[in-house]
This record gives structure tokens, sequence and C-alpha cells, in this order.
């Protein structure tokens, strides 16, 4: 079984999310590239917050696109932490509670380009923490002109977090956090694609070593550099962090090719990674964290 935990949709094409004309997939596309690259189940993230460029999934939209389809996608909600009313005080445990009670098992992918430790943000993790809501996030590496959550470099407001809501699980996204991988990365390799050998002391490795309560998605471009820019030690990084990683794609368009399946599926048949390293990166950790009752292949 996989399951891919990064996973964008809307119900039908309307307003592109870009200025170059890219629309997010449909529930039949997101099908059919699954079909094609062996995914069996899928998390739909609801893109709310409106720094995420032009085009809007409510978790309406996503609730009526699982039901729809059940075997096939898991819902997440999606909260702005300015909502009701904008203020740091809004009791936002009202829509979480709703949603989760709706089905949702978690919330993201949250953009909203506020500091980690944003009043703003802080409310919002106390109530997900409160609710029982796994997050994941994208990071920013600054306000303005992007979206993602900004932290600095070598993420010491994540980890701000992460211990004041040491019941909260944490899932990161995104160049900001996977350039930390490598103990090198500067402010002006971040935001990138960092290339070449990993160094030691990144601040990812460490946050997963040291907080019980952090994870990490291998979605996107991101992600997936991470664990090849470096071909051995990405093997060895799954290896090590096997209890702490999820498998992911962030199809944002149907017309890119994401190759995280056959990348993963790869390194197994290789003896690059284990068979029980491979099932808990592919499903077995998703399965748990969110509580999912799945049993063996789909």
């Amino acid at each position: 079984m996989i399951i891919d935990i990064h996973l964008h949709a809307v119900r039908k094409k309307s307003l592109p999310h870009e200025s170059a004309g890219g629309n997010f997939a449909t529930p039949e596309e997101l099908i059919r590239i699954m079909n094609r690259t062996g995914v069996d189940k899928g998390v739909l993230l609801p893109n709310v917050n409106p720094e995420a460029r032009t085009q809007y999934t409510t978790t309406e939209d996503v609730l009526e696109i699982c039901q729809k389809y059940p075997r096939r996608f898991i819902p997440f909600c999606n909260i702005d932490p300015r909502a009701e009313n904008n203020t740091p005080k809004a009791d936002l445990s009202r829509q979480l509670s709703y949603y989760k009670k709706a089905g949702c098992k978690g919330v993201g992918e949250i953009c909203a380009n506020l500091y980690f430790d944003d009043p703003f943000t802080l409310n919002f993790f106390r109530h997900c923490e409160k609710t029982s809501m796994p997050v994941l996030f994208h990071i920013a590496p600054h306000a303005g002109g992007l979206y993602g959550l900004i932290d600095d470099l070598h993420l010491p407001r994540l980890e701000k977090c992460v211990k004041k809501f040491p019941k909260l699980i944490f899932i990161g996204h995104s160049q900001c956090f996977w350039s930390e991988i490598s103990g090198d990365v500067t402010n002006k390799t971040r935001g990138e694609y960092p290339k070449g050998p990993v160094r030691s002391g990144g601040a990812v490795p460490k946050l997963l070593e040291k907080y019980k309560n952090i994870y990490a998605d291998i979605s996107a471009g991101s992600g997936l550099n991470a664990l090849t820019r470096d071909p051995e030690f990405g093997y060895g990084f799954m290896e090590k962090f096997r209890d702490k990683l999820f498998f992911g794609t962030d199809i944002c368009s149907p017309e890119r090719v994401y190759p995280h399946a056959q990348y993963i599926r790869k390194a197994l048949k290789e003896g690059k990674i284990s068979r029980e390293t491979f099932e808990k990166i592919t499903w077995r950790n998703i399965n748990k964290i969110l509580k999912l009752g799945l049993r063996g292949a789909a």
C-alpha cells in the first residue's frame, strides 16, 4: 500500500492558481495519476490562505470529493489563523471540532505568511493541540511576496513551537524546511533546492531526533531533492528516521511528473532501504498518526 499525505485538488477547473495558467488537478485527474504510479490513497489538503496564490479549495470541497471517492481520498481541513474576527484569541476549536467530527484527520497545508511565533499562529497551534489535529505546514524565509509560515535560518521559531505544544503533531514541508537537512545551508540557499553532499549539523535531523512530535513529508521537489542530492545519505536518512517520514508528492498540476513513488520503490528493489522502512514511510506511519485503522494492502 502507498498513501500520499500531500495532495491538492479542485472540484472543477476554474480560476488558475498561478499567473502562468496552471490549475490544480481535478479528483479524476488525481486518480488517473495515482493509478499510473501505484498510489492507493491520498490525503487532500484544502487551500484557504489568501497568500497561496489565487485558487481556493475549501474544506467543504474536500469533504465533498472524499464522499464521492471514499476509497481513494482522506480529508484534511484548513483554517486560516486569522479566522473568526481576526483576533489571536479566537476559539478556533469550534471550527476544528466541527471538521474533525465530519471526518477530517488533520489540518493543512498551512500557508499563512505569519511567523511561527506570531500570536495568531500560536493561538492556532493551541487549538490544533486541544482538538488533537496534526498540522502540515509550508515554511517561508520571509514576509511578503510568497506563502508559508515564516522562520529564520535553522528553524528556531519552529523548534520553539514544537516545544511549546508537545502534544501537537507537526509535519514539515517546503524548500525552507528540507534545505535544513544539511548543516551548510545559508540564507541564500534555504529557499532553493541545494545540490551536493549533505553536511552534518542540519536542523531537520536534529529536530526529528530530539522531539517526538515533529515529522516530515517527502513531497514536492524540496523533499525529493533532500533525499537524492546525496543519495547514500538519503538512504541512510530514511532508515534512521523511518518512524518520522511520510510519503507524499504535492501534485499541484496534472501535467507535471512526480517520480516519488518510482524513487522509493527503486530504493527498496535495489536494497538501499529495508522493507520495514519502505512500509513505514509509504503507509504505516500515516496510518498510525492519522488513526486510519487500515490493515495490510489496499
